[in-house]
């Protein structure tokens, strides 16, 4: 496989991950359907959602695959009145990733990061690598750290 932007990123930083490979090739695939497919709880995997914020633009949120982000937490644990979903035209022109391949690492510019509070209930996540198909599993608190995370309660 061809490394990432986000692979990239990881390994010159000397930060270790697993990635892990399916057919991505359908944009129908669902986050809960890749957790699946890689052989993890939902609750392990988590997906990257970007919102516009009023007051401070774009963030990123990391949540559970089988979650939905609550946007009145989101908007709380960002200190912004209100919060609403990046329009998907607006994806791949502003984090640089498309629909199914987004990451948490590596976006064109670094956005306010937050990752739901249950990642603290495991060693180990995965987020996107970058493109529909692989996943990286790696270190919880070193995700953390090297995106600059808020980790805060932003579900349903």
């Amino acid at each position: 496989m061809t490394k990432t932007n986000a692979m990239r990123l990881l390994d010159a930083a000397g930060i270790a991950y697993t990635p892990y490979t399916y057919d991505g090739a359908d944009p129908a695939l669902t986050a809960v359907d890749i957790a699946a497919i890689c052989g993890f709880p939902p609750e392990q995997v988590f997906k990257t959602l970007s919102v516009r914020g009023e007051k401070h633009g774009i963030m990123v949120f990391c949540i559970p695959a089988n979650a939905s982000l609550d946007l009145k937490k989101a908007a709380q644990a960002a200190h912004d009145k209100k919060i609403d979903m990046l329009l998907l035209k607006e994806l791949l022109p502003t984090t640089g990733y498309i629909h199914g391949g987004c990451s948490p690492i590596g976006m064109k510019k670094k956005y306010p990061t937050f990752i739901d509070e249950t990642c603290i209930l495991f060693d180990q996540i995965t987020v996107s690598a970058g493109v529909r198909g692989c996943q990286l599993l790696i270190d919880t608190d070193t995700l953390v750290s090297f995106v600059g995370a808020t980790v805060a309660d932003v579900i349903e």
